[in-house]
């Protein structure tokens, strides 16, 4: 039986290793490169193999931040990630790269009004910036369901606030809960699945997100998913590949080969599947390779202390 510290180290080293092998085909079309096998690094920032991009980066500030407030701190995540952006804090390379555009309009207007949801609200700018990182927040929330989902929610906010984007986050970190918690990937996955019960009843997802907590992906064959940039499309893409596969390398590898926005594609379904497989289910020489792997498994015990402990 799996246990809860090999679910949360494995929640975190899942969405680096998904990052990390994602990175190698990042921007290109579907079709238009040999499928990735394995985890060999290259990609448009010429990384390392085991290095990640700055979806880890972000998450590991988040998680860092839970750590040192002992809970959530809008300020001092908009803190972080400044500190990630100008001095390329939590970074593989000691240097910030590959920030998307929706999150540095957000830490610019920070940096100006100093209001910590500084996230634009524009269903345009709904991206997968927050999913990419969100598992510290399910983690360190994890003895309450429902504060983790709502606080997933606002932990969008910062850099993210259209509702498609919050939304994607409150869902997922349902699913990484029940994960956590043990539960079934039949019952993961099954319509309006919600580790509070009656949640989506009294506080309802958007209807991009309700459709796919509706198993949307189930019905559509490979060429009719996205791994875009785009939050909804980015959601579907990795809850396709962790329902449609039976172990971590095989989910990861699907993710990563659709293309376009592959390391965060891969690094959302990496939250989900690592939180459900266990570490031990995530491959040995994939764990070996990743930067700062050690540091990554630290946040994670603290978390699930912080977790336990019912902080």
């Amino acid at each position: 039986m799996t246990s809860l510290e090999s679910r949360f180290r494995g929640a975190l080293v899942g969405l680096a290793i998904g990052d990390a092998v994602g990175t190698t085909v990042e921007f290109q079309a579907p079709g238009t490169f040999t499928p990735v096998t394995d985890m060999v690094g290259g990609g448009p920032f010429g990384l390392k193999p085991g290095q990640w991009t700055d979806d880890t980066s972000m998450a590991l500030c988040l998680a860092q931040s839970l750590i040192d407030c002992r809970g959530f701190d809008a300020r001092d995540q908009q803190e972080k990630y400044l500190r990630w952006w100008r001095e390329g804090y939590m970074s593989s390379t000691g240097r910030c790269f590959d920030i998307g555009n929706t999150v540095r309009g957000a830490l610019t207007r920070y940096l100006q009004f100093k209001e910590p949801f500084a996230g634009s609200t524009d269903p345009h700018s709904a991206g997968n910036g927050s999913i990419m990182r969100l598992a510290p927040v399910p983690l360190f929330y994890f003895s309450n369901p429902e504060q983790a989902i709502h606080l997933s929610g606002e932990s969008s906010r910062t850099t993210h606030q259209a509702r498609t984007a919050i939304d994607a986050c409150r869902y997922l970190s349902a699913l990484i809960v029940g994960a956590l918690r043990g539960s079934s990937k039949e019952a993961l996955l099954s319509p309006d699945y919600s580790p509070a019960p009656g949640l989506w009843g009294s506080k309802p997802l958007c209807s991009e997100i309700a459709e796919i907590a509706n198993g949307s992906y189930r019905h559509k064959t490979v060429n009719q998913i996205r791994g875009s940039g785009y939050v909804v499309q980015s959601l579907e893409a990795a809850l396709w590949a962790f329902a449609t596969t039976e172990s971590f390398k095989e989910g990861c590898l699907a993710a990563v080969n659709l293309g376009e926005d592959a390391d965060t594609t891969a690094a959302v379904y990496g939250q989900l599947a690592g939180a459900y497989h266990g570490l031990e289910n995530i491959p040995e020489g994939w764990r070996k390779k990743i930067t700062d792997l050690n540091e990554i498994m630290r946040m994670a015990d603290d978390l699930a202390n912080s977790a336990v402990l019912g902080r």
